[in-house]
């Protein structure tokens, strides 16, 4: 298994927040590895909602197919993800008021490869520092999105 975890504080409420983060329309805004989405559940966000995305890694795309497992709105979601090679994903949003009328974001992905250990270090090799790097720069890019349209 490899993870990401970071966070990053926002100059917009929680729900301004939690109301663009979940659109996955807008998901091409600012995650900087989203490549397309190719469907989607209608409707707000609630558990079994479901989407598919075209993400790309090191020049290679590949397509996730996400199910929100858990969501308490606008504070928790919980994002499953299958892979190809039957890798999964795990991706959780934190959503929390700062002390100054804005939001702490918290962003975990944690990232099963198949065939366990030796997929792991597989995965590792392939992918570097790079999931983290962009977790980073997809926060940074969100932050500077809402503040520009709330400030």
């Amino acid at each position: 298994m490899s993870g990401v975890h970071t966070s990053i504080d926002i100059a917009a409420p929680p729900q301004t927040v939690w109301d663009f983060v979940m659109d996955p329309t807008k998901s091409g805004e600012w995650v900087t590895i989203h490549r397309g989405l190719k469907d989607h559940d209608g409707g707000p966000p609630r558990a079994g909602y479901r989407m598919n995305q075209r993400l790309c890694l090191r020049g290679v795309n590949f397509d996730v197919h996400w199910t929100l497992t858990e969501v308490d709105a606008p504070r928790y979601a919980v994002w499953e993800g299958k892979g190809p090679a039957r890798s999964k994903a795990r991706i959780v949003e934190r959503l929390s008021e700062n002390g100054d009328g804005g939001t702490h974001f918290e962003y975990e992905n944690d990232f099963h490869a198949p065939f366990g250990p030796l997929g792991a270090v597989a995965t590792r090799a392939l992918t570097g520092g790079v999931p983290a790097r962009e977790a980073d720069a997809s926060l940074k890019r969100l932050k500077a999105i809402l503040e520009d349209r709330t400030g």
